[in-house]
């Protein structure tokens, strides 16, 4: 429905009512001044012609005319006396031409019938209204005749045409004065409330700090006073909501786990960065649209389905594929409003990717030193069993089983020896106590070379190294030679007697790379994701016939973290293996290189 303007309102309910008033009056005016004309008139008509009546009825004879030469009744009113029989006694107009129908006017036979009785006629020629109005004459109590006066309204319609068009000015002149005054009653109103809706606009746009001047109006006042008071309650709640609402988001921002909260529908309330980073979705964009469209994930779905199925807290845990792969764990709670009604769910999720890989670590190493220690335990204690049972009476048996019994020690101490390294190594890592100094490298590669050499001279490889006197880094000596020292064991391990083991050491703009190469049987891609964990082998059968512990690989990641780098590998099934040891340069070395190519 269109809305109109308040003066469009108040003007015809007001105006009207007025104009009708005024026409009212101006009807009943002219009307009563009509009435109130032709009274007079029919009055002073009905005594003139009741005093010519008067002396037609003192003439001696009823049908002797009254004497012509009175000009006491002459003027605009016609008289005329008529006999009973219609014979004219009397015409003020000298007109003696018939009765001219006198006896047909009613006015006439009432007069006759002895009651006086008047009429109003319209003339034809010329158009006008007349009143004619007729009374008795009577003698001696007997009626005689009758007495007529008939005289035109010209004078008086024209007075009232006068009067009417008067009154309609005056009507006009009324109408316009109510509308002035609707106007300035109008004006009146609509400033303040003109000047209140525009304060009410500027309250939406958030300009709360806005205040109404308050009219002298007490309705008005009560209005703008309830405005500005609105506007201050407004003003202190919404910052009340801000300031909750900033809280709210800095808390959840700050927050490692993502929260996600979705209402009965399924449809996203808000979500943090968290949730939005665990899940791989666009937050700005998420939050209005349906679960499924924006999380693929159905683990999660189905979870969601279940906390608002649900009235109690669950968890569980729901796993990531695609680009962000991983498990995360999801507890959920119900949302309620006011009213203790349930209007959605809140979800936290906490990614235990590497809580559940650490387990899996866990397990596994648990498994396999149990495994590594109990295979040289179960031969040790079988062999001192056989030599128990008598075996030790023969010589060369015994002889036998007890190397075989010391192998398994000597297996048993190097396992024991890989664990507590190992484990000095992490505490190291972890507390920082590692003591770090300038070294060079090429030191370092020829201590590991000088140490393998042997055994590389036992299985006929070549071990060639390449590495310039200059290049240096932060290290730990000796934990970084046993971390050559085992990558360059491994190499002669798995290659080929006659092959080549090569050593290279270079340095780059922000790192120096220390690389051992083999060309031994090289290494799948699906085990280069583990083979520095702890006791994991490709090979099982030929690993511990080599005499490696399984622990050689997780050394030398721990011994390069230790250092601050990282350790790659890249290997080829049948043509061999690449380690490389990735060392931060020294920041002096660094800064010089980029002054001098700055220079340049």
């Amino acid at each position: 429905m269109p809305r109109r303007r308040l003066l469009g309102q108040l003007f015809p309910s007001f105006v009207l009512p007025v104009s009708l008033a005024v026409v009212a009056v101006a009807w009943f005016a002219m009307h009563g001044f009509e009435a109130l004309s032709l009274s007079s008139v029919r009055e002073r008509l009905t005594a003139e012609a009741r005093a010519l009546a008067d002396r037609v009825a003192a003439s001696d004879e009823a049908d002797a005319p009254v004497v012509e030469s009175d000009r006491g009744i002459a003027g605009p009113t016609r008289f005329v006396a008529l006999t009973t029989q219609g014979n004219v006694l009397f015409d003020s107009a000298r007109r003696r031409s018939g009765s001219e129908g006198w006896l047909d006017r009613s006015e006439v036979r009432h007069a006759l019938e002895g009651r006086s009785e008047s009429a109003l006629r319209t003339q034809s020629s010329p158009p006008q209204r007349v009143l004619s109005v007729a009374v008795p004459v009577e003698r001696d109590g007997q009626v005689v005749g009758a007495v007529t006066a008939v005289e035109s309204l010209a004078e008086l319609d024209h007075a009232i045409e006068q009067f009417e068009n008067r009154l309609v000015w005056a009507g006009i002149a009324a109408a316009g004065v109510a509308a002035l005054c609707i106007f300035l009653v109008w004006r009146r109103w609509a400033r303040p409330l003109e000047e209140m809706r525009r304060a009410a606009e500027r309250f939406a746009r958030g300009e709360l700090g806005f205040r109404v001047m308050v009219p002298d109006s007490d309705e008005l006042a009560g209005l703008a006073e309830a405005l500005n008071q609105m506007s201050q309650q407004l003003q202190e709640r919404i910052s009340t909501i801000v300031r909750q609402n900033n809280e709210q988001k800095a808390v959840l921002s700050s927050m490692v786990e993502g929260v996600l909260a979705v209402d009965n529908q399924e449809r996203v309330i808000s979500l943090n960065k968290a949730s939005g980073q665990l899940l791989g979705i666009d937050q700005t964009q998420a939050q209005g649209r349906s679960l499924q469209e924006v999380v693929r994930n159905a683990d999660l779905r189905r979870f969601v389905s279940r906390a608002l199925s649900c009235h109690e807290p669950i968890d569980d845990d729901v796993v990531l594929h695609g680009d962000h792969e991983g498990v995360l764990q999801a507890r959920s709670a119900a949302l309620h409003d006011a009213q203790g009604r349930g209007i959605g769910a809140v979800v936290v999720l906490n990614d235990v990717t590497d809580f559940r890989r650490l387990e899996h670590i866990r397990r596994d190493f648990v498994a396999n030193v149990s495994h590594e220690l109990k295979t040289p335990i179960t031969s040790i204690k079988g062999f001192v069993e056989t030599l128990l049972d008598g075996a030790i009476s023969d010589p060369e048996d015994a002889q036998r089983f007890l190397q075989i019994i010391a192998k398994q020690a000597d297996r048993l101490d190097a396992i024991i020896e890989d664990l507590l390294s190992l484990s000095k190594i992490e505490q190291g890592e972890e507390s920082g106590d590692i003591e770090l100094v300038t070294g060079r490298v090429k030191d370092v590669i020829d201590a590991a070379i000088h140490i393998c050499q042997p055994k590389a001279e036992e299985r006929q490889i070549r071990i060639c190294a390449a590495c310039e006197g200059d290049i240096v880094a932060k290290m730990n000596p000796a934990l970084l030679e046993q971390a050559l020292i085992n990558l360059l064991d491994n190499a002669l391990k798995y290659s080929e007697p006659g092959s080549e083991v090569q050593m290279l050491a270079s340095q780059f703009f922000d790192e120096v790379t220390i690389t051992v190469a083999d060309r031994g049987c090289g290494i799948t891609t699906e085990h280069l994701p583990r083979i520095f964990e702890r006791f994991y082998r490709v090979d099982k059968g030929r690993s511990r016939k080599l005499g490696g512990t399984g622990l050689g690989l997780a050394i030398v990641k721990h011994i390069v973290q230790a250092h601050h780098g990282r350790v790659t590998v890249k290997s080829t099934p049948s043509l061999g293996s690449t380690f490389t040891i990735h060392l931060p340069r020294l920041a002096e070395h660094l800064n010089g290189q980029v002054t001098e190519t700055a220079g340049k």
